[in-house]
């Protein structure tokens, strides 16, 4: 994780948590059954691995930090090798540094190496959310039809390789130099209702504005339009001919505290990102709900499984019967839209599908 980590904020609900539970410690029944009397932080944990380590819900984790609020003042300078142990006295369990019986090592803010085997554990995986920060977006109307688009490749092209120029035309905006190219959205449907939620376009890569448009009178009075020039520095694909251009917007420098949802919270997934029909573990799903429905980047999400229909040979009658839906998985939301969110799939025991239900944990 780079070393920018050190600067993500506590935020106010996450302090209030931790320190909720630092008054008192976490009691014993909330940790894992397993739980390690010692462990070392390795290179590459993240807040959410320690905390499947040490409590049964792994979205806890300001809890852990809570446990031991006065030395771990910032859970972001927790770093590889540090050894923490769990002090279990009073019958609540309290996690320190250091090793029991010598005393606890006091933790103090300093800034280490840029280097990811020195730097500060992150929250969560966040290689994993990054590059879809750019890639996964939902539009609320089909606006990308009126977008600014690839018209002409050099020496009449049909596809656009990395380093190649394209010609665009379009409203372009003058500050803009990167853009996101886009190919043709489709809709996404609530699995519910089949109501449209918004547009998603499959991401193709990132072009480079380097020589804007004009519009030339020539000899004859007439108008010769000429399109501006972009070159395609980064491609998922190879661009083409009627392709759509976004402005890229800044990069989100963002850490993720998972936290349950305030209240009740309950949808369905939307479909799979990318071209896949079921999702697995750190796979990116969307879901039907968005800000307007309460959700928020970092809200944790329990996934359901559908029961199924079985035959009760134990009645003459031999009826059917639906078993309970069982939870098999949890959900981590990393951006949030209007009426839809996308969500990482951090754990999970079968495959996800369009459909399948979410609620809060």
């Amino acid at each position: 994780m780079p070393a920018m980590a050190v600067h993500f904020p506590v935020t106010p609900e996450w302090r209030d948590t931790a320190q909720k539970v630092a008054q008192a410690g976490v009691p014993l029944s909330e940790l894992a059954p397993n739980a390690p009397d010692t462990y070392t932080v390795k290179r590459r944990d993240t807040l959410w691995d320690i905390s499947k380590i040490f409590l049964r819900s792994p979205w806890r984790w300001p809890e852990l930090w809570g446990m031991n609020l006065d030395q771990i003042r910032n859970p972001h300078l927790i770093f590889p090798g540090q050894v923490l142990y769990l002090d279990k006295s009073g019958g609540r369990a309290r996690l320190r540094f250091g090793q029991p019986g010598s005393g606890t090592q006091k933790l103090s803010p300093r800034i280490r190496g840029t280097d990811q085997d020195g730097g500060p554990i992150a929250a969560i995986p966040f290689h994993l959310i990054e590059p879809f920060l750019n890639q996964a977006v939902i539009f609320q109307s089909n606006e990308l039809e009126t977008a600014p688009r690839i018209v002409a490749a050099q020496e009449g092209r049909v596809l656009i390789g990395r380093g190649e120029t394209a010609y665009v035309r379009g409203e372009l905006t003058g500050q803009q130099r990167e853009y996101r190219v886009f190919r043709e959205p489709k809709p996404l449907t609530d699995p519910g209702t089949a109501e449209v939620l918004g547009y998603e376009a499959a991401y193709v890569g990132i072009a480079e504005y380097t020589r804007p448009g004009e519009m030339r009178r020539v000899a004859d009075g007439k108008a010769e339009i000429v399109p501006a020039t972009f070159v395609l520095t980064s491609l998922r694909q190879e661009a083409g001919i009627g392709d759509r251009l976004a402005a890229l917007p800044p990069p989100e420098y963002s850490n993720y505290v998972p936290h349950a949802p305030q209240g009740a919270m309950s949808g369905l997934i939307v479909s799979v990102y990318g071209e896949g029909l079921n999702a697995g573990q750190n796979h990116i799903v969307t879901l039907n709900k968005g800000s307007r429905d309460g959700m928020e980047r970092g809200h944790v999400l329990a996934l359901w499984r559908d029961g199924t229909e079985v035959l009760d040979k134990t009645d003459a009658k031999r009826p059917t019967i639906k078993l309970p839906d069982e939870k098999h998985g949890n959900l981590l939301v990393f951006r949030v839209f209007d009426r839809m969110s996308y969500a990482l799939i951090m754990s999970v025991q079968g495959p996800v599908r369009r459909g399948d239900r979410f609620t809060e944990p």
